[in-house]
């Protein structure tokens, strides 16, 4: 009887890691409009480069003057660290041109980064990029 319950507990504790491990890894689809693309030009506020996906945040300017950042999900670090990225890549105020799916909720300012160009040397990543 004390084997069963031994194995209940290790079993619960083995099954509640397995989901706190699957869960933190997300569908992109889950948060962003997947099939639609949008492209946001700006100065680098912060580029975030962490795991479990780098995060770059750009300011941006209304025809008015009004600044509002968008927040630009990236791929995983070490993923980027293999095109050549590294957290030293884009610094503040670089300015770019950032294409990439929409968030789900707008309000967000927040996209799914699939192309990037910074405006200076024609530095590219993404789709159709040319080094």
């Amino acid at each position: 009887m004390a084997n069963a319950r031994l194995l209940t507990v290790v079993f619960a504790f083995v099954a509640a890691g397995l989901s706190v491990t699957l869960s933190g890894h997300h569908s992109f689809a889950a948060y962003y409009f997947e099939d639609q693309m949008i492209d946001i030009e700006g100065a680098v506020s912060e580029m975030e480069f962490k795991s479990p996906h780098a995060w770059l945040h750009v300011a941006t300017r209304d025809s008015a003057g009004k600044e509002t950042i968008y927040s630009a999900e990236w791929a995983n670090p070490t993923r980027l660290e293999r095109d050549g990225i590294t957290k030293d890549t884009l610094k503040p105020n670089d300015v770019v041109r950032v294409w990439g799916s929409p968030s789900r909720t707008p309000s967000d300012n927040k996209l799914h980064l699939k192309r990037i160009q910074r405006a200076s040397d024609g530095w590219q990543w993404g789709m159709n990029r040319r080094r």
